[in-house]
């Protein structure tokens, strides 16, 4: 009898655990309130200054100043992915933006002067990026040199070293058609539509398998509301900008047609496939957040925390090289300014803007391409306001330091709730 008494409370207990979009946000909510806000604060300034920017200019809301944001905020996007696995480990690399010049600069003297094909080139800065890395993480982990010293060193060297390869500043003009094509050009309206639809196809497969495996381990899954409501959000968005980036955006669609998506997006969202798969699927992904969070109780546990170091400065040089390559894309040419100014200060600014902690630990790929949209935007969006780049600097000085006292404030609750 008492068996019999207990189930409609067993039961009453189980339908209010039962997973829900309800509960899911719940779940979220509770979250939040404990310091783990993630992109939030990223996608809420997003939309503010959107929202803003639209009102102020009509014309950042068409269709060419659409396509724009992303060719302008390409390169320090890709810096900034890069920079999320220096961050995680606690660490800094104030080189990366000298680092994409050197390595701009190494293409665009083996395309000119060597005259060797662009997939050859492009190799070799990329290659260059991985020398780069090598060198700055054994310095930080076999040497013990701070990273904040080795990487400032390197700041200035790399500026001294992007000189000597432009022959003490020689603007290198690019005239490779693959090269220029990656900034400049666009992908046919129909290749862009399909990108969406196997975009929205795998996003929904590994949504659903994610759930179907969670089922089997007898661990709480999404329930089928909430991946649906994901999905068709992805969807809808997705569907709205490819729509956007295939209307007309010349001003003589007679002389020369400019539709479809940018060829840096795919380039990018690879990109942000790989990189999310090492960080979240893979042994070397956990060992970073766990050397991040506390590294000597990461090697106590036999995680080999110098070769992840390095490995860490490796992947940061490595995508600096990419963005150098996006950089000299876009200007098609390279000169002593490639990578400096304020590239460094933005692809900084934008991983932490997106969500990732300076203090390491905590971060994604996917927080330099949502901190990356906002300083794409302020800066987009100051600029057909007429500002010039001092207003642009101290609003985006202001983000940054907003990012990082969210940030700070966010860890100091998630200690006092125990999470951390």
């Amino acid at each position: 009898m008492n068996k019999v008494k207990e189930l409609p409370g067993e039961a009453i207990v189980a339908a209010s655990q039962a997973p829900s979009i309800g509960n899911s946000f719940l779940a979220y909510v509770q979250r939040v309130r404990g310091g783990d806000m993630g992109a939030l604060p990223a996608v809420l300034g997003l939309v503010v200054l959107c929202a803003v920017f639209a009102v102020a200019r009509p014309s950042f809301v068409t269709a060419i100043n659409f396509a724009n944001l992303f060719t302008q905020g390409a390169a320090i996007t890709l810096i900034a992915m890069g920079l999320v696995f220096v961050l995680l480990l606690g660490e800094i690399d104030l080189s990366a933006g000298f680092a994409s010049g050197v390595c701009a600069a190494v293409l665009a003297v083996t395309l000119t002067s060597a005259g060797l094909p662009w997939y050859v080139c492009a190799a070799a800065a990329i290659v260059t990026g991985v020398l780069i890395g090598t060198v700055l993480g054994t310095l930080v982990a076999k040497v013990g040199i701070p990273s904040f010293v080795v990487t400032l060193a390197a700041f200035l060297a790399f500026q001294g070293l992007v000189l000597v390869l432009v022959d003490e500043g020689t603007n290198i003009s690019i005239r490779d058609s693959v090269i220029v094509a990656i900034a400049n050009r666009n992908l046919p309206p129909w290749l862009g539509w399909a990108l969406y639809a196997f975009c929205v196809a795998v996003f929904a497969g590994v949504q659903l398998r994610r759930a179907r495996t969670r089922a089997k381990r007898g661990l709480t899954a999404d329930p089928m509301s909430l991946i649906a409501f994901r999905v068709g959000m992805l969807a809808l968005f997705a569907g709205l900008a490819v729509f956007a980036l295939n209307l007309e955006r010349s001003r003589n669609p007679e002389l020369v047609s400019l539709t479809g998506v940018p060829i840096v997006v795919p380039l990018i969202l690879v990109l942000l496939v790989v990189w999310t798969v090492v960080l979240r699927r893979t042994a070397f992904g956990r060992h970073l957040y766990a050397v991040g969070g506390n590294a000597e109780a990461a090697r106590r546990a036999g995680i080999p925390v110098d070769r992840l170091k390095i490995s860490a400065f490796v992947i940061c040089s490595s995508m600096a090289a990419i963005g150098g390559i996006v950089a000299a894309s876009r200007a098609s040419s390279v000169d002593p300014n490639t990578g400096g100014s304020s590239v460094l200060l933005y692809a900084v600014g934008a991983a932490v803007i997106g969500g990732t902690s300076l203090f390491g630990g905590k971060g994604r790929v996917l927080d330099a391409v949502m901190g990356g949209a906002v300083v794409a935007v302020i800066e987009n969006g100051m600029g057909l306001m007429g500002y010039g780049a001092s207003v642009k600097y101290l609003v985006t000085g202001s983000v940054l330091l907003l990012a990082a006292g969210v940030d700070a404030m966010a860890r100091k609750r998630a200690a006092a709730a125990g999470l951390r």
